[in-house]
């Protein structure tokens, strides 16, 4: 099955809601910065994170975008301070 990247990108209203949307995102990615990630992901496994996201948070006030930004191992840039990007492939959590 075919991984894509993804960047993940959140913001949430709530502290309580926002501690766990972190605790579930490391589950599915590395973090970048705050409230954004880079996620290499699975058809299946982008379907069950969309699902665990949804019971986290109140979309009438949350909001979550992710963007596909090519194959799982896409190279990232970072000017400034460097960052340590997942390598491609699955990742065993």
């Amino acid at each position: 099955m075919a991984r894509r990247r993804y960047l993940i990108a959140y913001d949430i209203c709530d502290d309580r809601r926002l501690r766990r949307t972190f605790t579930l995102m490391k589950g599915y990615g590395t973090p970048l910065q705050y409230s954004i990630f880079l996620c290499d992901l699975s058809e299946r496994e982008k379907l069950r994170w969309e699902a665990d996201i949804r019971d986290i948070m109140d979309v009438g006030v949350d909001s979550v975008i992710s963007v596909e930004i090519g194959t799982a191992g896409t190279e990232v840039s970072v000017i400034g301070a460097p960052r340590r990007f997942p390598p491609g492939g699955p990742m065993i959590v």
